[in-house]
């Protein structure tokens, strides 16, 4: 295997819980809810699936684990925020925290345990070419489904009834329910997958990236795959490109290190979190493409007529 197919494979797999994290809640904001608790779904997930794992032998067990804490965590977030109708940006930043406490908590007793890492899907004939088929006929069943997922979501919200409800009730939530859409019901299922999918991505952190469980081993991504959601226009599969683009800056302190280039490594690990605010100030320069892309009720409480 060669350097560059070496450093495009550990790309991918950096950039996998980042895709399925922000398409997740690129749905949730596309509903005009702001969920800014990824971070804790995203480590509750990366727990949950390695004791699940653990405990089971089986990782398959392991991201249905992961997938069914991280909606059962964004369902907190949907009762209080879509219930109670509490501020989003603090319950979020609640969760976060709840999701850190709760995971450390919880994971305390498998940590240095060797994980049970998730096996490769080898395709006949198609994983024998070369190059590509190392890179794309030979990952991890976590890969495949984020791909799916982007495909589905992007169908989703552009092709079908129900998508189309989706954005109208992010658009204009006052609007929706005159036209007799339940916009509660739809921001509490647009939530639930964003939450299954921040569960996801966890699983994948704990069972693909690195097979063991580290507290506060997420380090920020989740607040990478909000960033994400904004670079992205709130499109699916720029929120591809852009995951790769930030898993290539994310992986690129390892191999910068391991070519024995110069540079300290406080510095190459602030890489991943310098670009996202280099990117925020980009979009900030193209407020008129960003402001009609942005769902307008985007963190707006909706409380329905009694």
């Amino acid at each position: 295997m060669g350097i560059f197919e070496a450093i495009l494979l550990t790309v991918i797999t950096a950039a996998t819980p980042l895709v399925l994290a922000a398409v997740g809640e690129l749905v949730t904001e596309r509903s005009g809810v702001l969920n800014l608790g990824v971070e804790g779904m995203m480590i509750m997930g990366a727990a949950c699936a390695f004791m699940a794992t653990q405990m089971t032998g089986s990782p398959y067990v392991g991201i249905l684990a992961g997938i069914a804490s991280g909606a059962l965590f964004s369902m907190l977030f949907g009762f209080l925020t879509l219930t109670l109708v509490a501020n989003q940006v603090a319950t979020g930043l609640a969760l976060t925290i709840l999701g850190l406490g709760v995971s450390g908590m919880i994971g305390e007793a498998y940590v240095g345990q060797s994980g049970i890492k998730l096996p490769q899907i080898v395709f006949p004939v198609l994983s024998d070419i070369p190059f590509l088929g190392r890179l794309l006929f030979r990952q991890d069943l976590i890969f495949y489904l984020s791909i799916a997922v982007v495909a589905g979501v992007h169908w989703f919200l552009f092709r079908s009834r129900a998508g189309l409800k989706l954005r109208s009730v992010g658009d204009s939530h006052a609007s929706a329910h005159a036209l007799g859409i339940d916009v509660i019901r739809m921001r509490y299922l647009a939530v639930m997958f964003g939450g299954a999918c921040a569960g996801l991505a966890g699983a994948q952190l704990s069972l693909v990236y690195t097979p063991q469980w580290v507290e506060n081993m997420s380090a920020g991504r989740g607040w990478i795959a909000l960033a994400l959601v904004v670079f992205a226009s709130w499109r699916p599969w720029r929120v591809v490109a852009g995951g790769y683009l930030f898993g290539a800056v994310s992986i690129s302190q390892l191999h910068a290190q391991a070519f024995g280039i110069g540079i300290p490594s406080q510095f190459l690990s602030a890489l991943p979190y310098l670009a996202t605010i280099f990117v925020l100030i980009l979009i900030s320069h193209n407020r008129r493409t960003t402001l009609i892309n942005t769902p307008a009720s985007l963190g707006k409480p909706f409380v329905p007529d009694r």
